[in-house]
């Protein structure tokens, strides 16, 4: 296994069904310790067979080897589900796996197979090396408000996905941990968090010509937690038309969660892009980008800001927005640090919804582990008028043609919370905010091709020093002129205000800016980077 430097469902569509049904989870499937009993009949088969994370990868470089076989769609009353119906589905809390067990510290259940999710995931349950498989029915779900009619004793022939729950916010109650659900997407919490963004398997041509090929895990294995349990392990299979992957996965919950991420890849046929750690999440507009929405909330996002720490110690950040048309944004690094998308705004009085909490959503940031070599970060905008379309894409794209017969190992760290490591900068003024507008004198009419970016900073020595400091800021502007770029602190705060005032060059109908504030022989700030997109 070498890493590059040579060591579907629709955005919108999914998002909108996700996000349902993981808030509706929060209330019907967080228990208690000791409410729920033991299941003991029909959850795991009696017989065993071994399993390893290495047998894991041998299956999976087998079947690399073979033609790929799509999954076949479910038959019979879960393929009639219609939407109302399958929401109406919920978990039945008695039948929770490993709850009332001497209070093992996860529990899990399942999401129900149709509707939208037509294609079973297999479930395994892993104990002393061996793997057995767990069972769903019929009995397993609550049908009390679905009006189909619902065979009695049926055995599912698999289940669309599973939660993980666990003791995080307080130690009687049971919270939401993570789900697994979709394709290769899955979803954590740290303390205090409520479901936001997204994370993938892999992103396979991803905004490539040839178009998106979708990944999905087919099955899964968890290692049985007990009273002891300090993290939940589990395994995954990821199938597609061009590659196949094993994964390894630990979750420990905190005040941030943490996701250790192993993935052993087999590339079936030529990929044009692979991108690893992909980051899915929902901009619609708020601080750098009010947009033009009849709405009272003065914002509405996931994520504000895609971050990019690299070993010369910078720390880039790039306000996200929500383009007239399609942004693509590329960020190129040698064994980043970390990147992520991040939810920097945390004050309810920010967005003023109340039931969304867009302030609790989680901030996630990838730390690679071990040397990844050269590539980039892609950070995909996509336009949207609906909260309920993810809009936003980022993932890290190694360096290399990536050719039908190789085979790549990355391992890396996810950091959900609501401040993870590597989301502010330790060692230089932070970006609190971007403002954009139209350039010239306020108060004042005139005609100008001028485009106005106020950035604000806060910490670090920027925040230290007096008004006629030795320090500048240094602005570039690509397919523009810069017009102006004037940096001074704001009276009565310890913070400072960069404004910047661009032109686009002749016809062109983009900008990239990036905008550092530097003196006494170093860089006192992060590294702003922004790219506007005209009409």
């Amino acid at each position: 296994m070498h890493t590059p430097a040579r060591t579907h469902l629709g955005h919108g569509t999914r998002r909108q069904v996700v996000l349902g049904l993981l808030a509706s989870a929060a209330t019907v499937t967080t228990l208690p310790p000791r409410l729920a009993v033991a299941q003991t009949d029909g959850d795991v088969a009696d017989d065993g067979t071994p399993f390893s994370f290495d047998s894991l990868t041998e299956d999976m470089r087998a079947a690399a080897q073979e033609p790929f076989k799509p999954a076949k769609p479910v038959e019979g009353f879960l393929a009639d589900f219609d939407y109302d119906d399958y929401q109406r589905v919920r978990f039945e809390r008695e039948r929770t796996r490993w709850a009332g067990e001497d209070d093992a510290r996860f529990h899990l259940n399942a999401f129900h197979l149709g509707w939208l999710f037509k294609e079973s995931v297999h479930l395994h349950e892993v104990s002393d090396g061996m793997s057995r498989p767990m069972k769903f029915s019929t009995r397993d779900f609550d049908y009390s408000n679905v009006t189909a009619d619902i065979p009695a004793d049926f055995e599912m022939p698999g289940v669309a996905g599973f939660r993980l729950m666990t003791a995080l916010n307080r130690v009687d109650h049971y919270d939401e941990l993570a789900a697994f659900l979709g394709a290769s997407y899955f979803r954590a919490l740290g303390r205090g968090n409520v479901y936001g963004l997204s994370a993938r398997g892999l992103a396979v041509n991803t905004g490539m010509s040839n178009g998106e090929e979708f990944p999905r895990f087919t099955d899964f294995w968890i290692e049985r937690p007990d009273t002891q349990s300090e993290a939940v392990v589990l395994y995954a299979a990821l199938r597609s038309q061009s590659v196949t992957g094993a994964y390894r996965f630990v979750l420990r919950p905190g005040e941030t969660t943490e996701v250790d991420v192993t993935m052993r890849l087999f590339l079936r046929e030529d990929v044009q892009q692979l991108g690893i750690a992909p980051l899915t999440s929902m901009f619609l507009f708020g601080g750098a980008d009010p947009g033009e929405f009849d709405d009272f909330r003065p914002a509405v996002h996931d994520s504000d800001h895609l971050v990019l720490n690299t070993r010369s110690g910078e720390t880039f950040l790039r306000p996200l927005v929500n383009p007239a048309r399609l942004g693509n944004s590329y960020l190129a690094a040698e064994n980043p640090v970390s990147f992520g998308l991040v939810q920097r705004e945390r004050d309810f009085e920010n967005y003023l919804d109340a039931q969304a909490h867009y302030e609790r959503r989680p901030s996630l940031m990838v730390e690679p582990v071990g040397e990844w070599g050269a590539g980039h970060v892609r950070l995909m905008e996509i336009p949207s008028d609906l909260e309920g379309n993810d809009n936003v894409v980022a993932f890290w794209v190694p360096a290399g043609a990536t050719r039908a017969g190789d085979t790549f190992e990355f391992s890396y760290r996810l950091h959900w919370g609501m401040s993870p490591p590597g989301d502010h900068s330790s060692d230089h003024a932070q970006i609190l905010r971007t403002r954009v507008g139209k350039g010239g004198v306020a108060g004042v009419r005139e005609e100008t091709d001028r485009k106005k970016f106020v950035i604000d900073y806060k910490g670090g020595l920027l925040s230290e020093l007096p008004r006629d400091a030795d320090i500048e800021p240094k602005v570039t502007v690509m397919r523009g002129d810069l017009a102006q770029a004037i940096l001074s602190p704001i009276e009565g705060t310890d913070m400072w205000r960069l404004v910047i005032e661009a032109v686009p060059s002749g016809e062109e109908s983009s900008m990239e800016i990036q905008a550092a504030v530097f003196g006494y022989g170093r860089t006192l700030s992060e590294t702003w980077l922004y790219q506007w997109i005209g009409e």
